[in-house]
């Protein structure tokens, strides 16, 4: 059976099992996922070091952790999420109804998956596509083979087809899912892509959440606390090797802290990672670019910044055998450069320099909605200037990238960065359909309205309008 006939066939048994799926069954699902997670970690570990060569701690911290938290906070409450909820009464005309939403799946569900955290962006989702009650396909990355494959194994071990199943292939697989009409599809990847993935989903009047990307914007203003701000941007870029949707992509600081930061930034990356090109290759806390392709991608928008006039402050060397490129700060960087018109989606960091903090709010106006906006700094006046004159799908003040971790807000673009929450209860809803429900007692002054509209019924109709 050839990948298409297979996937008409496992889509057609899901459609067919739509019993409602239960609260015991739905926890027997997560604490299946959970106690196979655990007794595999060394598994997933290895396989991402494969594809990444990702360091075991962000292994441990950005894809076991948090899938296992995922799973911990359904768990606790997801009895209380799945409770339906009263509502109250917006008028005295409807003083005899009971009005209350009731939460059910939406249905068949696409989740497709990226591979920069290629673990916690395809069961986290699953966790909460779970959790609402939905059957379930997941088509995973093809870049990061290994931890497709290992995923591949947890489904088959834990769930039936008609209930989960998981197609592993190139983008061929993908064009082949969205032709299908799922009820919703949750997308993980770049804006591009997302256009697709929405014009597809369109045509089956699918539901969808996108969760994409942008153009980071981190603003240092002159009271950041600089030791503090170097020790999170070196973390937050370094991550994965800045292949993050929500890495800090370009830094907007404050002139009289310009020196100070390369400076601090440039030592910190010696300190952690090693002084010379050579130890950062071999460091074991540094991942690697997925593949040549993106490596390509990176060296261009390096070598076309330098073409257009930066400077190399720190780092700069490339070794594409190895798929390394080396955390890279640079200077001299103008608005109308390559580098600041796309997403860079790794280890490049531009640093511009700003006299007022109305500058920052013009350069970040004039791009697209980011995902995320850091900001360093101890005025309360401005961090909420910041706030009122901007919008981002999230915003985190004196760190970067921790919004993400906490799973009681929910995580999400805006526009051209997405739309559509994620994480936690959250999850919950977008994998649900918030059904309205209303039951209605024998009377109802609503009645008093019904034609003929003679003049008595029209008095009752300005009464009910005017004072219930």
């Amino acid at each position: 059976m050839n990948s298409s006939q297979n996937i008409d066939t496992i889509f057609h048994k899901q459609l067919q099992n739509n019993s409602p799926v239960s609260l015991k069954v739905r926890m027997e699902y997560l604490i299946k996922i959970e106690r196979w997670i655990n007794g595999h970690k060394h598994k997933i570990k290895e396989a991402h070091h494969k594809d990444l060569r990702k360091p075991e701690s962000e292994i441990e911290l950005a894809e076991i952790w948090f899938v296992l938290s995922e799973i911990k906070i359904a768990k606790k409450n997801l009895k209380k999420w799945m409770k339906p909820k009263r509502v109250g009464k917006s008028t005295l005309a409807l003083s005899t109804a009971r009005s209350w939403i009731h939460y059910e799946p939406r249905g068949m569900v696409l989740i497709i998956a990226p591979w920069n955290f290629p673990f916690n962006l395809t069961i986290g989702p699953l966790v909460s596509a779970l959790a609402a009650g939905n059957r379930i396909i997941i088509k995973p990355s093809e870049l990061t083979p290994n931890v497709s494959a290992i995923m591949d194994l947890m489904i088959k071990d834990i769930f039936e087809p008609e209930q989960v199943a998981l197609f592993q292939g190139d983008q061929k697989i993908s064009e082949t899912l969205l032709r299908y009409p799922f009820h919703h599809v949750f997308f993980t990847g770049s804006p591009t892509i997302g256009k697709i993935v929405m014009q597809a989903a369109s045509k089956h009047l699918a539901s969808i959440t996108l969760e994409l990307g942008g153009k980071t914007p981190t603003i240092i203003d002159q009271t950041a606390k600089m030791e503090m701000t170097t020790n999170k941007l070196v973390w937050g870029k370094c991550i994965n090797l800045g292949q993050s949707c929500i890495s800090p992509d370009y830094i907007l600081v404050h002139d009289s802290k310009k020196s100070q930061l390369i400076d601090q930034l440039s030592n910190k990356l010696n300190s952690i990672y090693g002084k010379s090109f050579d130890e950062k290759n071999d460091s074991p806390d540094l991942a690697r670019i997925v593949n040549e392709h993106h490596f390509d991608r990176l060296d261009r928008l390096l070598i076309s910044a330098i073409d257009e006039g930066a400077t190399i402050a720190q780092g700069g060397e490339r070794d594409r055998e190895k798929l390394f490129i080396e955390p890279t700060i640079l200077d001299s960087i103008t608005l109308d450069m390559n580098i600041m018109k796309e997403e860079i989606f790794g280890p490049l960091l531009p640093i511009i320099s700003y006299n007022d903090l109305e500058e920052c709010i013009e350069i970040i106006n004039a791009k697209t909605k980011p995902l995320a906006l850091y900001m360093f700094s101890q005025s309360n006046k401005n961090i909420q200037y910041v706030i009122e004159n901007t919008s981002s799908g999230g915003m985190v003040i004196n760190e970067v990238k921790s919004h993400f971790l906490n799973l009681h807000l929910p995580f999400g673009g805006v526009n051209a960065s997405g739309f559509g929450r994620s994480h936690g209860h959250n999850g919950f809803l977008t994998f649900s359909n918030e059904r309205s429900m209303q039951k209605n007692g024998s009377y109802s002054m609503v009645g008093l309205t019904f034609p003929p509209y003679n003049d008595w019924t029209k008095r009752m109709i300005r009464f009910v309008t005017r004072y219930l």
